[in-house]
């Protein structure tokens, strides 16, 4: 399944192929050969915060999304790129499923479910919601 919801200048704008965190999603830097958010530049920079406004108010439209929490790991995969992790308090029923942030106010790498298994069909509904809700 295609995983790109937006193509930006910049950026390209991914749903996380794990939804053990609903919406759970992915910013791509598009120019290669670049590791380090510090080495980003001024245009990349400014797209950046446009995105992470962007998709977190589509997160609270579809989601009722509550905190996020953006990483910049580069530990597995050495390339830019930005993982924006939506938190909720309580409970969230989507496709028939309910979804529960188990780390809420915690670090949420502790509370990603290895058993959590994220279908095709799930994976397309969820970018289809968040797609309907980026303005």
């Amino acid at each position: 399944m295609q995983t790109q919801i937006r193509n930006y200048q910049h950026w390209i704008l991914q749903i996380h192929t794990d939804q053990s965190y609903l919406g759970r999603c992915v910013i791509w830097c598009r120019r290669e050969n670049v590791n380090d958010l510090a080495d980003a530049s001024l245009e990349e920079q400014i797209e950046l915060f446009v995105i992470l406004k962007d998709i977190r108010s589509a997160l609270i439209k579809a989601f009722e999304a509550e905190w996020f929490n953006y990483t910049f790991l580069g530990n597995e995969t050495r390339h830019l790129h930005c993982h924006v992790i939506p938190r909720y308090s309580s409970p969230r029923q989507f496709e028939g499923l309910i979804f529960t942030d188990e780390q809420w106010g915690h670090n949420p790498y502790k509370g990603i479910k290895k058993d959590f298994v994220t279908t095709p069909e799930l994976l397309k509904y969820i970018k289809d919601k968040l797609i309907e809700n980026l303005r």
